[in-house]
């Protein structure tokens, strides 16, 4: 078996639903003094261009939502209820602004505990998803012995409204 291929910024650089769904079961994985720690992704959801009212950057262009107007790859992270931070990953076209939100790995549910638990804060903010800044995203050809993904609406945006808190944008492993 192959080992582990490092996803490049081409990967994210697609239209954002392909990306969503092709990222869940890869890992996460992250150097912590000399070791690489690795995470099956399980959980995704999918924040796709300026029309969607779920989406920060619905409401423009601002010095927060600058890193998602850049080409696919790059990390966003910002923090909510001032108390945890949440890890996006920017996808698609520069100019088009759109992500996915990690949710959850295999070891920690939750987008919250997802990040503390790892470590992650906002200083990864603007950082290329690559080895170089210590955290990126592998395929390590495993997703395949899992039952299957199955979507569902995104969590926690009632205020973007009937059409679009219900979208199937959410994406989650099945293990």
């Amino acid at each position: 078996m192959p080992g582990p291929k490092v996803l490049t910024p081409d990967f994210f650089q697609r239209q954002t639903l392909e990306v969503t769904r092709e990222v869940v079961g890869k890992f996460l994985v992250k150097r912590e003094g000399g070791r690489e720690l690795a995470y099956m992704i399980t959980e995704v959801e999918a924040y796709d261009g300026p029309e969607d009212k779920a989406s920060h950057a619905s409401r423009g262009r601002t010095p927060r939502t600058e890193v998602m107007f850049w080409s696919g790859g790059f990390f966003y992270i910002y923090l909510i209820y001032g108390m945890y931070h949440m890890l996006n990953i920017v996808t698609g076209k520069e100019g088009y602004p759109a992500a996915i939100l990690i949710r959850g790995v295999r070891e920690v549910n939750g987008p919250g505990r997802l990040t503390r638990d790892l470590g992650i804060d906002k200083s990864f903010n603007r950082f290329r998803v690559v080895p170089d800044t210590g955290l990126w995203v592998e395929d390590r050809g495993v997703k395949s012995s899992y039952k299957k993904i199955r979507t569902c609406p995104r969590v926690g945006v009632d205020y973007a409204g009937e059409e679009w808190k219900n979208k199937p944008f959410r994406y989650i492993l099945d293990v």
